[in-house]
């Protein structure tokens, strides 16, 4: 086996997460102390960015201290009482300040979404107060390998050893578990059957490897996390939901989630764009105006980046009122309306395929405000594209605007998969 470069404990801040129940309610999406968070974050995020990297080990705090990821959770369970529009507008706002933080929550927003629909069994009335505590979940479930995308057939064995089991395998894409607390790992045991337990994330033998290369969301902990004969207890094992299962949601929450992201990235885009104009004093001896921000090509184009944001964020708000009616239909009748779900799925494919060439677009006209000098790597602005290009190669978009097609000419189905 390889002897990867490991990072310190990533649960190295549950004993003080599990310490917050005492503390008051997860802050209001219109509150002052949510902006504060905020404008922290982003501050930090810009402070990293200077000084030549470095993960967002802050943000993480104010996320576990604030109790960022229970926003979901009804205030008599600890929680600040969110609809899913409150939830992806926090997205959205998060993404523009620093777009890998709520990358990596990814996975717990969706493990927390499956906790409300299924609170009235014993364990998860518990992983939910530990959420409203400040816990962070995590997840590693993808693998490099041939295997067709969606199978979910694992090459990551969970094997009996007494009266617990063994976890061996190697996973990619391993968003968010390098920072979270607990992580849901999947894996076939000794009859090939599929399986999902649940685990500290700084158990013996769960090595994070940072090595996540892609040219964007540099610090979402995206590499390996290699399981070395990992124990795990029969009681962690948890229900394996299969994306054929009828009382299993639809994928539309993670696929939303990275489209809030961009929708966040494109605001940054606007706002780098309006200052870049205000502060820029040297103009061509041909433009439209001796002072640039009077030039109204400039002007023009600092006002379509504008729109595209606004277009963006509107788009995304559409799709999450569809996931609002979907998940309280399941929440309240503890199973999932198939119309719902669909519906659900289909605006957030639209969404996808709708803003993707607006917003890369968007995030290259922005170096046409500023001119030679916005493309120096001080600047730091080509990172919006290469964010927003990492984000949407999740899920090829040609793949989705086929089934798209193919259900408004053919009433074909969507998908049942977890990737739609």
């Amino acid at each position: 086996m390889e002897s990867p470069t490991t990072s310190e404990s990533p649960a190295a801040s549950t004993e003080s997460a599990q310490s917050a129940g005492s503390r008051s309610a997860p802050p209001a999406i219109d509150s002052p102390e949510l902006g504060e968070i905020i404008t922290e974050i982003a501050d930090d995020a810009k402070r990293r960015r200077q000084s030549g990297g470095g993960r967002p080990e802050l943000a993480l705090r104010l996320i576990r201290s604030h109790r960022l990821g229970a926003v979901r959770l009804p205030v008599d369970l600890g929680g600040a009482g969110y609809s899913k529009r409150d939830l992806y507008s926090l997205i959205i706002r998060l993404a523009e300040a620093d777009p890998d933080v709520p990358h990596i929550l990814r996975i717990h927003w969706g493990f927390t979404e499956d906790r409300l629909r299924l609170r009235g069994q014993e364990s998860d009335r518990r992983w939910l107060a530990a959420i409203a505590d400040g816990v962070v979940y995590g997840g590693v479930s993808s693998e490099l390998t041939t295997k067709t995308v969606g199978t979910y057939n694992y090459d990551t064995t969970l094997t009996v050893d007494g009266d617990g089991f063994r976890l061996n395998g190697k996973k990619f894409y391993s968003t968010g578990s390098l920072y979270s607390d607990y992580l849901r790992v999947t894996a076939s045991d000794d009859s090939g059957t599929q399986r999902a337990a649940l685990i500290p994330a700084d158990r013996e033998g769960v090595i994070h490897v940072d090595d996540w290369d892609g040219i964007g969301q540099a610090q979402t902990g995206s590499g390996t996390t290699i399981l070395d004969n990992v124990y795990v207890a029969s009681d962690e094992l948890i229900n394996f939901d299969s994306p054929e299962d009828p009382k299993r949601p639809r994928g539309s929450q993670p696929q939303l989630i990275l489209h809030a992201i961009a929708a966040g990235i494109l605001r940054a885009v606007a706002a780098d764009a309006a200052e870049l104009l205000r502060t820029r004093h040297r103009t061509y001896v041909y433009a439209a105006a001796t002072k640039p921000n009077e030039d109204p090509q400039l002007l023009e184009i600092v006002g379509r980046l504008s729109a595209a944001a606004f277009v963006t964020k509107a788009t995304v708000l559409a799709a999450a009122d569809a996931q609002d009616d979907a998940a309280a239909y399941a929440i309240e009748h503890g199973a999932v309306c198939d119309h719902r779900e669909q519906r659900a799925s289909l605006l957030a494919a639209k969404t996808k395929v709708g803003i993707e060439d607006l917003a890369l677009k968007a995030a290259g006209d922005l170096f046409a405000v500023g001119g030679a000098s916005a493309t120096r790597s001080s600047a730091h602005l080509d990172r919006h594209w290469r964010n927003l290009r990492t984000l949407f190669s999740h899920n090829p978009t040609p793949y989705k605007a086929r089934v798209i097609g193919d259900h408004v000419v053919n009433a074909a189905p969507i998908p049942k998969a977890g990737f739609f």
